[in-house]
């Protein structure tokens, strides 16, 4: 056997003989890796066996006495193992079995001296140990744990993914003579003197001067007495924080300390920062994050194929989790960055290629129609089609003739004209005498639906050529009278209608279609995969065309949309006038009641929203809410005027019916919350008036706006933030440069990341860890590697991809949706 080897058995043996205690070596066992590290190369032993072992010795010291014994036996099997593998330098065996014990978990069950070894466990296999629940860790009882609960920490494996929310970098180390005044360091030094005295309101203050040979620095803390007992004269310190200034002499205020020859977590390193809760010291929890890091992270496999890591230039899973939590330099923090994030990236992109692959692999009906016949029904309609609306009629067109089922989001800005193109897709499947079903998230926008239809597609007097009869197209929504229900659903079922509008009342039981074959939802962020699913079961594979207002950035529709085929309007009909948009400051706000006075004086309506229902919702008196607010307009500024109130607490039937009211213009102004921000064609409204604007993502803002301008004359939207300095905010700056929406998308992107897109789906992608929905780069290098791995093995079948498969099923279980 190897001398390398021989010295380490003999530490080991010693070490068995103290009890654990990491004397067996002056400083502890992990201060010979250097040495025995090239001692061990010199001897030309495997690298795996090198690795291995300084794995395990560097994690020694961190460790109870319980986890030492097992690290002890874990390494005697690694020199076993050495000992009994093949004279080749490829071979590298499994690592050694880990036990399914958490850090510091009492370990009794496997004494040192116990011969039996346990059986090798499948190599790329999740250790049981990280399901184990927090209250195995020591000093987590019920109380704490229930605390730990509140930031979504259940499990081991939950700290190991619980990521800093921001880093203090405090690895810079200075001499007391070089301090600058505003700083953030480090400084090590001897505690000269101490004193602990209280100060007015029955707190303490405990002050200690510093020095370490340079200079003296002047430390103080407020209200942690304690620190008497620790930082003693003659105590050797390292202290990290802000440099300040008192009375003309440089000094630190509370800053983290640790004792100088100890494993520093807090202090001359970059330090992590996490997102806390009450009960939860920042201090607390770094040592426990560190704690089950030091002793887990090495034991997780690596799910990512190593051709995968190599091609992405990526760190092993087991570094990048040491090196997020406790970074030892920038570029490490920086790799470990990139490593954690393409993970989650490219368990999307692999997820939506094999939605896609799934829906393409189906068969669906073929429905052809001729260019006389299409050009006929363009040609009909009262205005002209805009070259986005006839680019993405063609598109549609194209998918009803391949021969697998359509899966097609179309995209538009408010007012770009969806509903038209919609129309006609469903006129090219009724044309051959089979059925469709358009279902709106609200009785309101379906009856909206309703009427287009009737005005624009349904055969009159006046016009013969509409694609449909009357009677064909019907409507059904919740108050729709049970005999009517009763008719339509006889009538759907027989065949003789061709187009069903409706709500989610489209998808209850009793209705039955005769021949199913396009479904259309709108507005489909407000449907839940549950709902949209229901509706296409109603028939056999049936194409399915999906719409959204909220234009989506190029890097979202890469990655969450990436199984769909997009249609993108980013054109605007002719004549539609841009709606002016200005910021006012809180003191204007009478200039704006009188404007909206003048355009109601004009014949036409205006909205003003509020952020918060009611004023019990806000934490300052600043904050205005729809309530009292429209008691006070009602009362105070308009006592001439018919105010309404929509909020999201009112029953379904009383927001539809005050919609209808003001649509009917029984109201002069309507008083709302963010209820509002999808909805109904109201074309007389002329001014849409935000409150506390600056509390609004763009992407609402601008739905806001969309409610306005729906008709021929000239619209306003006038926006208010909270206060005079928020009147300087980025996003109400960009409202008022532009009014096209994908400009919108992108900057609420990047200013809020993907929290403000659509709903079901989007829902399950909002809290990504780690990734930037906005970094294209992370993104485009993982979708060409998912789709270079996805060509040459789509089912993952090849036994080495088992771990990836695993991780993919268990990522896409968690509540991420599918538009399908």
């Amino acid at each position: 056997m190897s001398s390398a080897l021989e010295k380490i058995k003999k530490f080991l043996k010693l070490e068995i003989e103290r009890g654990f205690d990491n004397r067996a070596v002056v400083g502890g066992l992990d201060k010979i890796i250097p040495a025995w590290e090239q001692e061990a190369n010199r001897e030309g032993l495997p690298a795996w066996v090198i690795q291995q072992i300084c794995d395990r010795l560097a994690q020694y010291p961190s460790l109870s006495v319980e986890l030492r014994e097992q690290i002890v036996q874990e390494i005697f099997e690694i020199i076993e193992r050495h000992g009994n593998s093949p004279a080749t330098d490829s071979f590298v065996p499994p690592e050694p079995e880990k036990t399914d014990y958490p850090p510091a978990a009492i370990v009794r069950t496997t004494s040192f001296n116990n011969q039996s070894k346990p059986s090798t466990r499948e190599e790329n296999k999740k250790p049981s140990g990280l399901d184990a629940s927090l209250k195995v860790l020591p000093g987590i009882g019920p109380k704490n744990a229930q605390n730990l609960e509140k930031l979504g920490l259940h499990k081991l494996e939950d700290l190991l993914y619980f990521f800093p929310r921001r880093y203090d970098d405090f690895s810079k180390m200075k001499p007391i003579n070089q301090l600058r005044f505003g700083e953030e360091l480090s400084v090590a030094g001897t505690v000269q003197k101490s004193q602990l005295r209280e100060i007015k309101g029955n707190r303490t203050l405990f002050e200690a001067v510093i020095s370490d040979g340079t200079g003296s620095l002047r430390v103080s803390w407020f209200n942690q007495p304690w620190l008497e007992k620790n930082i003693r004269p003659g105590v050797q310190v390292v202290l990290s924080g802000k440099v300040d200034m008192y009375l003309g002499r440089l000094c630190m205020n509370n800053p983290e300390w640790e004792l100088l020859d100890q494993e520093h977590l807090h202090t001359n390193r970059i330090v992590p920062v996490y997102s806390l809760t009450a009960g939860v010291s920042q201090k607390v929890l770094r040592r426990i994050m560190y704690q089950t890091v030091n002793f887990w992270a090495g034991r997780v496999a690596d799910f990512l194929p190593e051709e995968i890591r190599t091609a992405g230039n990526l760190l092993p899973l087991s570094q990048a989790l040491r090196q997020i939590h406790f970074p030892d330099n920038d570029a490490n923090l920086r790799e470990a960055r990139q490593r954690l994030a393409f993970d989650e990236i490219f368990l999307i992109q692999l997820g939506v290629l094999r939605q896609k692959q799934n829906w393409q692999n189906r068969t669906a009906k073929v429905f052809n129609v001729s260019d006389e016949w299409l050009n006929a029904q363009i040609n009909r309609l009262p205005y002209p089609l805009t070259n986005a609306q006839i680019r993405a009629i063609h598109e549609i067109r194209s998918d009803l003739t391949s021969g697998r089922p359509m899966n097609r989001l179309l995209q538009g800005d408010v007012g770009s004209g969806k509903t038209v193109v919609a129309a006609l897709a469903i006129a090219m499947v009724t044309n051959s005498g089979m059925q469709a079903a358009l279902m709106a998230p609200t009785s309101i926008l379906a009856e909206q639906h309703y009427r287009s239809f009737q005005k624009l597609f349904v055969r009159s007097q006046a016009d013969d050529s509409a694609p449909f009869d009357a009677g064909e197209v019907r409507l059904l929504v919740g108050d729709t009278p049970e005999k009517e229900k009763q008719e339509i659903r006889q009538a759907l079922a027989a065949g003789e209608i061709k187009l069903l509008i409706g709500t989610h009342a489209l998808i209850e039981d009793p209705i039955e279609f005769k021949h199913l074959q396009l479904a259309v939802i709108d507005e489909q962020h407000r449907f839940g995969v549950a709902q949209r699913s229901a509706l296409r079961s109603k028939g056999d594979n049936p194409h399915l065309l999906v719409m959204t207002a909220t234009p989506i950035p190029r890097s979202l529709a890469l990655t969450i949309y990436g199984d769909l085929d997009l249609s993108v309007m980013d054109e605007m009909p002719a004549g539609r006038q841009p709606i002016e948009t200005h910021i006012f400051t809180p003191l204007e706000r009478e200039r704006a009641y009188s404007f909206i006075r003048s355009q109601i004086r004009q014949g036409y309506q205006a909205f003003i929203i509020y952020p918060l229902v009611d004023q019990e919702q806000s934490e300052t008196e600043d904050t205005l809410a729809a309530v009292q607010q429209q008691q006070r307009l009602q009362n105070e500024v308009f006592p001439d005027l018919k105010i309404g109130l929509l909020h999201g607490r009112m029953r379904p039937e009383e927001k539809e019916q005050v919609m209808r009211q003001f649509r009917d213009k029984e109201y002069h102004i309507l008083v709302s919350t963010s209820v509002i921000e999808v909805g109904v064609d109201i074309p007389n409204a002329t001014v849409m008036l935000i409150e506390g604007a600056n509390r609004f993502g763009l992407a609402q803002l601008h739905q806001f706006r969309g409610r306005v301008g729906r008709g021929n004359a000239k619209s306003y939207c006038i926006l208010i933030p909270d206060d005079e300095d928020a009147a300087e905010n980025e996003r109400l700056s960009a409202m008022v440069e532009t009014n096209d929406g994908f400009v919108l998308a992108e900057r609420d992107l990047q200013q809020r990341g993907p929290g403000e897109f659509l709903g079901t789906r989007q829902a399950g992608f909002a809290d990504l860890k780690i990734a930037n929905l906005t970094d294209v780069h992370t993104i485009e290098k993982a979708r060409n590697l998912a789709q270079q791995l996805f060509e040459k093995d789509p089912q993952l079948s090849d036994p080495r991809y088992q771990p990836l498969l695993d991780k993919l099923n268990d990522f896409w279980g968690e509540g991420r949706g599918d538009i399908s």
